[in-house]
């Protein structure tokens, strides 16, 4: 009989797989497995978008730092010995019944031992401990050795990857759950991954495929919030919402979305869509729904995308209210377009078509990139710019394996042992659908990026950049600037978002909200979690900002929404939507 989430592996009775599920499971198996060997003779080789055997300098570096001071090696074995010693003297005592001071503990929001068998068996607490203190030898070695500061990311970046790959959690005979469910099936747990396994690898992308029930659908129960295509071009379908309330406040909202995924992170389930509770709230909603790219689109660039995307976007917003004086919001990539429209409207003396700009776990500054310098280094952008080459875009799944090694252990690993290790399916989820509906870039805009602000970073230079025959200065921004960002976000760090507020020349506001970078931004009022930051933005620092912020609990929304709302209190009757092509549109719907 199968145990309980909460049994002990101890207590778990073996039994036999149903045979009809066996021969199933086979069956995938080997109809998978024919499926590899045709897709690996037809698949032609790729251009690789990173060359990983640039690793190997940075790893050579670090051995010899490590060797070059011996004293520094000797001192790492020395607490590994203490270390393992306080570690086995613990273990022996919870074998012998005692309590103990565990040697080591999982770091806040590590899943990867949350199961209750990691912490009452003794066994693999031991074993999880152990893993712990070695993990953390290693990381202590690489941030004290002698390297320049390049280097040390590379190597802390690789070092993390094969230490994530390496943890017990991810080997069937010493992770707890999946010996519990092995015993429970008869096996069939692993029979079922390994057709999982199979059914990936045929696939060619390199990633592990979520798998969930067929939950969600496009228009139905995610991107549903009513509302029509208003205007479109080569680059963007724009959503005009249909209003929910009799009068509105006078200024719409445009909403520019990063380009790597689809809008619709701000318009997941009714429940947890941003823009249907603006809409709720009295504001007329538009949004930019970018194309999905092919080769047609291989040489639009930062001007295609600020011109013929923001500023086509604003001036259709514009014609469609009578209004002028916007309150544009942006999200990451899309606040970088954002940020770069507002300098381009003051060059041109414009700067009244925009009434406020909210940027959303936006970077304008990269003068330290952390882990992301690993990808922007010159080497690293000429491999990138042979794959540009080869292809005029760069592929979703090669940037969700990007964004999935960052974050390994929530993206790759735990998928690794949900559907490899435990056959299972995992839980529905909105956000995880979204962010598994990525989208292409084309290269034009990716060399521009790439070159000018992640290897460059010729934003914050006044003149650094030139759209269209302009020069962009953010400095000549003064329109009202609200910048949020989120404290675990791993993509845009809070703290290089806050000291990118020093480049506008106006009025600004910081909020930083609790979790990460996608998570934070979704934060319904009526969920009540994460809590959020909030103060004066100027400050010295990051740091002495937050420390005199204050704390306040639940969703960051109504704090942002009343900042909005109070700079221009007049409504007006609600506007009706035009004819048009109903929402989410047709861009959103195209995947590859």
């Amino acid at each position: 009989m199968p145990s309980a989430p909460g049994d002990s592996i101890l207590a778990v009775r073996p039994s036999l797989p149903d045979p009809l599920a066996v021969s199933a499971a086979l069956a995938r198996v080997a109809e998978n497995a024919a499926a590899v060997l045709q897709a690996s003779a037809a698949r032609r080789p790729d251009t690789p978008a990173y060359d990983s055997a640039k690793s190997l300098g940075a790893m050579a570096d670090f051995t010899f730092a490590l060797w070059s001071h011996p004293e520094r090696w000797m001192a790492a074995q020395a607490r590994a010995w203490r270390d393992f010693t306080a570690l086995s003297m613990s273990a022996g005592a919870r074998l012998a019944g005692i309590d103990a001071p565990a040697a080591a503990a999982p770091a806040k929001g590590d899943r990867r031992f949350a199961a209750a068998d990691w912490s009452n068996q003794p066994v693999f607490d031991a074993l999880k401990q152990a893993f712990l203190l070695a993990e953390g030898q290693v990381r202590d070695l690489v941030a004290g050795a002698d390297l320049d500061e390049r280097t040390r990311v590379q190597v802390d970046f690789f070092t993390r990857q094969m230490l994530n790959a390496l943890a017990p959690s991810n080997f069937a005979l010493t992770n707890p759950q999946v010996l519990k469910k092995t015993v429970e099936t008869g096996g069939l747990n692993l029979l079922t991954g390994l057709g999982n396994l199979l059914e990936d690898v045929a696939d060619g992308r390199g990633l592990v495929r979520r798998r969930a029930p067929a939950t969600f659908e496009l228009g139905v129960n995610i991107a549903a919030t009513p509302g029509a295509v208003v205007f479109q071009n080569e680059l963007m379908q724009l959503i005009q919402y249909a209003p929910a309330t009799a009068t509105v406040h006078r200024k719409p909202l445009l909403f520019v979305p990063p380009l790597v995924n689809k809008y619709y992170l701000f318009d997941l389930t009714p429940k947890a869509s941003f823009l249907k509770w603006l809409v709720d709230e009295g504001h007329t909603v538009f949004v930019i729904s970018w194309v999905n790219p092919d080769g047609r689109h291989a040489a639009k660039d930062l001007t295609d995308y600020v011109r013929d995307g923001v500023l086509a976007a604003l001036a259709a917003v514009e014609a469609a209210t009578g209004e002028t004086g916007i309150d544009v919001v942006s999200y990451c990539l899309g606040g970088v377009l954002v940020a770069i429209a507002l300098a381009w409207l003051a060059a041109k003396g414009q700067s009244e078509r925009v009434a406020t700009a909210t940027l959303i776990a936006t970077l304008v500054d990269f003068a330290d990139m952390g882990e992301w310098a690993v990808f922007v280094g010159e080497d690293e952008l000429a491999t990138f710019d042979a794959y540009l080459d080869d292809k005029g875009y760069v592929e979703a799944h090669d940037l969700a394996k990007l964004f999935s090694a960052v974050r390994a252990n929530d993206l790759i690993w735990s998928a690794v042992v949900t559907h490899y290790l435990l056959g299972e399916e995992a839980r529905p989820s909105d956000l995880l659908w979204w962010f598994d509906d990525a989208a292409r870039i084309p290269a034009g805009v990716l060399r521009d990026y790439g070159t000018l602000m992640l290897h460059q970073n010729r934003l914050r230079q006044a003149g650094g950049i030139v759209i269209d025959g302009v020069s962009i200065d953010l400095g000549a921004i003064e329109t009202p600037v609200f910048m949020v960002a989120f404290k675990d976000d791993h993509v845009a760090a809070w703290e290089k978002s806050f000291a990118g507020m020093a480049l506008f020349g106006g009025e600004t506001r910081f909020l930083l909200g609790g979790s990460g970078h996608n998570a934070g931004m979704i934060n319904p009022p009526a969920a009540n979690k994460h809590g959020y930051w909030i103060g004066e933005a100027r400050s010295d620092s990051a740091e002495a900002w937050l420390a005199r912020a204050s704390n306040k609990p639940g969703s960051w929304w109504p704090e942002w929404e009343s900042w909005l709302a109070g700079r221009g209190a007049k409504r007006v009757a609600a506007r009706e939507v035009g004819a048009g092509e109903p929402a989410p549109g047709s861009y959103v719907r195209v995947s590859y």
